[in-house]
């Protein structure tokens, strides 16, 4: 399955336009692209093998050596500094900031805020009488007449305003309207008549004007210049990108093939001949020198260890006798452990686990 190919496209009738423009602009386009390709394709292997021998390792390397000089120092700070001064700094602030807070909250501010809240509730008392015995009743009192007051002024002002407006309907407003209707309506509807023909006329003046000097002359440039070079404009394009997307096809077909022959010389120069003398000469001399050389320097260095091993051994065991011996010269033999009684007899009348009976409970 290629998976360079495009999607299939449904086919239509094309003209000769395109098939004598399709052809050479594929010639010339392939023979532009293939160099590109192939360096594209040279670029990408040796990416992927920078990638692959140099950069990840490389990667890994920083990544450890940014952990160790990073993260871990930071780690250790943290948890081995920081969290043990931060704990005794936490202890510190309680005992010397949260403990005397406490105790001033709870023997001082306390009984002073009791104190004051009585102040405070014998005062709001003594306001509440003052105002319920004294000031709400003045204010009642002052409240009645002002009403009075108000109420005799409102209705002098009532009569004023009937009065006074009276006169404006008759002296103003009657005549403006008049004049409205009668005069100033109909002067303004013959003025908006005429300005709405006039404006009407000047309109199409100008939209004939525009049509003959612009629209026209537009619309022909459009329809016999503009579309038809767009059209092959757009022919152009479209077969220079499909000759692009073609070439590059081709060309990577192309680039692998010289590369699957270039990897095929270079396994027949260079890998083959080493294989076949890695097979043919050094491995039956790895052979040959395993079985003559190394096998027996392995065998010799086995047995100068265990001669060794066991040299160590005796010498260890004739100290620790030498030892025993200056040990019991100056100190003498040592004392036999002293017996203990077990509350169980140690010879033959032990008890016994095939029996019922024990030697405790015998008779």
């Amino acid at each position: 399955m290629d998976l360079d190919k495009p999607p299939a496209r449904p086919q239509h009738p094309e003209g000769c336009l395109t098939v004598a423009i399709r052809l050479p602009v594929r010639i010339v386009v392939f023979v532009l692209v293939l160099p590109v390709r192939m360096v594209w394709d040279a670029l990408v292997v040796c990416g992927r093998f920078l990638t692959d021998t140099v950069l990840r390792p490389v990667g890994r390397a920083l990544l450890w050596v940014g952990w160790a000089l990073l993260v871990w120092p930071w780690g250790a700070l943290w948890r081995h500094v920081l969290v043990p001064v931060g704990k005794a700094l936490g202890r510190l602030g309680y005992v010397l900031v949260v403990v005397p807070l406490r105790w001033l909250y709870t023997c001082v501010l306390t009984p002073v805020g009791h104190a004051l809240a009585r102040i405070v509730r014998g005062t709001g008392a003594g306001l509440a009488w003052l105002y319920a015995r004294v000031l709400a009743p003045v204010g009642r009192t002052v409240a009645r007449l002002v009403k009075g007051v108000g109420m005799l002024l409102a209705a002098a002002g009532a009569g004023v305003y009937a009065a006074v407006a009276r006169l404006v309907r008759y002296l103003l407003v009657v005549p403006a309207r008049w004049l409205y209707e009668w005069v100033l309506a109909p002067v303004g509807r013959a003025l908006a008549w005429l300005a709405g023909a006039v404006v009407t006329a000047i309109g199409a003046a100008l939209c004939w004007t525009t049509r003959i000097l612009l629209v026209l002359p537009a619309l022909a440039l459009w329809r016999w210049v503009l579309a038809p070079v767009g059209r092959v404009l757009a022919l152009v394009a479209r077969e220079v990108g499909e000759a692009l997307g073609h070439a590059w096809r081709v060309a990577g077909r192309v680039s692998r093939a010289v590369g699957r022959v270039l990897a095929t010389l270079f396994r027949w120069i260079f890998v083959e001949p080493l294989r076949w003398v890695y097979r043919t000469v050094l491995t039956p001399v790895g052979h040959v020198v395993r079985d003559l050389v190394l096998r027996p320097v392995a065998e010799a260095s086995r047995f100068v260890g265990r001669t060794v091993r066991q040299a160590l051994a005796g010498a260890r065991e004739a100290v620790r006798q030498a030892r025993a011996d200056l040990r019991r010269v100056l100190f003498g033999e040592p004392r036999p452990p002293a017996a203990v009684d077990r509350r169980e007899p140690t010879g033959r009348e032990t008890r016994t686990l095939g029996r019922s009976t024990t030697a405790l409970t015998k008779d």
